[in-house]
Order: structure tokens, then C-alpha cells, then sequence
């Protein structure tokens, strides 16, 4: 299996949502998003679902000189959330790693001030959440973010994703309710390798996926 692009994988995971059993039960639903890349994906699962839909803000914490291999992440203003096993491996220490976390941090809220427009988060509190990201990797970005979210008490945290790697995803299902992953390759090495276009996201498309969910509310 291999997606166009970000939308389509957003309505082929829709699409699962909307035969999926499960979904008649669910009640007070919202789709956060993962950003950047996680915005078309669940704008497409909101739109179907015909819920609301926001952002989840979390940053990678990036490998010094090599920030697309993920060693961490940083969720608000928590402290950072780190894959030990990763450091070991890469002979990384947490100390050596604080002025990337300083970096991505600002970054994180210059974003956020961005993407909200002024706008307060949904609160998640006794609602069904579903959290979206465009694939899974390491799953360090998504991990963070579902440990704070759970502790803002939501009555069902659903991770969603349309391609990851089978070890990523069996780990996630420590800290979601349920984890959908449409495509779990065996030979999983990047996300970006079972798409099409793989383009980056802009903070500019972001803004405007946001903007029209939040004309309609």
C-alpha cells in the first residue's frame, strides 16, 4: 500500500472510521492533529466524522546533525519525553541534547501562537479523542503526546495513523485506548517511503486548514 498524498491517506483512514463498528459508540468526539504533517491527514478523518478539529502541539526532539532521526519530544511545557534506548544506542546524553530541546521548544510555541489564531485549545476532558499523525516511526512524537493527553482525562483516547512501523505501533498500544494503522510494512523505514508526494507542510497550510474548521464551528 502506498498513499498519493496526505489527503488521500486522510480519507482511506476516514473511510476505516466510517465502517468501522466501534465508531457508533463513540460520543462528543474530536480529531487532534499532529503537526505539521498530521494536519491534512485529520482534517480529512474530521470532515468525514464531522467532528472539530485542532492541533495537538508536540516537537521532535532531532539527533544533533541529524534532526529527522526523532530521540525524543516536547509536549508544551512538560519536560521532554526521551527514547532511551535510542540515546544509548547513539551514545547521546540528555545534557547534550538541551539546546535542541530550548530550540524546538520556542519553535513549538511560535507555532502554536500561529495556528490558534487567538483561539483556546478544545478541551479533551470526558470526550473521545483522536489523535492523527501522518505515520509512525520511532513514535517518540506521538508517545509524548498521548502521555499528556491522558492526563487531561479523556473518556477514549484513539491513536490513528496510516502507515507505521509494526514496532512503533505495537508501542503505542501502551498509551492509547485503541491504535488504527492502516499499513504496518514489514520492511518499514521511513514514512515518507509509502508516499507519492511527500512534500513538507507549511505552517501557511496549517493556518488554512485550521481557519475553515474554525469558520464552521
Amino acid at each position: 500500500m502506498r498513499f498519493q498524498d496526505r489527503r488521500q491517506a486522510g480519507r482511506d483512514l476516514a473511510a476505516w472510521f466510517l465502517e468501522w463498528p466501534e465508531t457508533e459508540r463513540l460520543t462528543d468526539v474530536v480529531v487532534l492533529a499532529l503537526p505539521r504533517g498530521g494536519v491534512p491527514v485529520a482534517a480529512e478523518v474530521a470532515r468525514a466524522l464531522h467532528v472539530p478539529l485542532d492541533v495537538e502541539m508536540a516537537q521532535k526532539i532531532g539527533m544533533p546533525g541529524r534532526p529527522k532521526l526523532g530521540v525524543g519530544a516536547v509536549v508544551h511545557d512538560e519536560p521532554p519525553s526521551f527514547d532511551h534506548e535510542m540515546l544509548n544506542y547513539l551514545g547521546i546524553t540528555e545534557d547534550e541534547l538541551l539546546p535542541v530541546i530550548d530550540d524546538e521548544r520556542r519553535d513549538m510555541h511560535r507555532r502554536e501562537r500561529r495556528y490558534r489564531m487567538g483561539r483556546p485549545a478544545l478541551h479533551v476532558r470526558h470526550r473521545t479523542v483522536i489523535l492523527v499523525d501522518d505515520g509512525l516511526a520511532t513514535g517518540a512524537t506521538a508517545r509524548a503526546a498521548l502521555r499528556h493527553l491522558r492526563t487531561r482525562n479523556p473518556r477514549r483516547l484513539i491513536l490513528a495513523a496510516p502507515v507505521g512501523s509494526p514496532d512503533a505501533v505495537v508501542d503505542m498500544r501502551d498509551y492509547a485506548d485503541n491504535v488504527i494503522c492502516l499499513h504496518m510494512p514489514e520492511h518499514f523505514r521511513a514514512v515518507g517511503q509509502w508516499y507519492a508526494n511527500f512534500d513538507k507542510v507549511s505552517d501557511d497550510e496549517v493556518v488554512d486548514t485550521l481557519r475553515s474548521f474554525y469558520a464552521a464551528a
